[in-house]
């Protein structure tokens, strides 16, 4: 049984791989579900009973169809989805759309680690932070 439930938008395959292979080899059992882009990450989101929303959402902000400036602002508008927190995990590190991500209701805004240890140490903390913050 996974001890929680984490959402993934990710549209580059390798980096789809490199954090799964993190969480395992972190230790973690959490159900992982990747979407490859904002449009099925929406889907999902909607499809989905209330009680088996994911604990946090990784999202990624360069995707096709949707991306996640769009995706972000839509799951903090819908009345259903806007506590679930969401973590946006970028390569774009630049201080204007960190600001941006913000004030559209991200959580939390991570820069992509350069180096698979590293990768390793931030999805630990990560996931250890969003998944065993308190209920509100």
């Amino acid at each position: 049984m996974a001890e929680s439930f984490i959402l993934i938008a990710e549209d580059d395959a390798d980096d789809r791989f490199l954090l799964q292979t993190a969480f395992s080899e972190n230790g973690f059992s959490d159900e992982l579900h990747f979407v490859p882009d904002g449009v099925e990450l929406m889907r999902f989101l909607k499809d989905h009973p209330e009680e088996r929303q994911p604990n946090f959402i990784l999202l990624d902000l360069n995707m096709p169809k949707k991306d996640g400036r769009e995706v972000l602002g839509e799951i903090k508008a819908h009345p259903r989805l806007k506590q679930i927190p969401v973590v946006i995990f970028s390569t774009t590190n630049n201080e204007q759309e960190m600001r941006r991500c913000y004030q559209l209701g991200a959580n939390s805004y991570i820069t992509k680690p350069n180096s698979f240890g590293h990768l390793l140490e931030v999805i630990a903390q990560l996931r250890n932070y969003w998944v065993n913050i308190p209920a509100y």
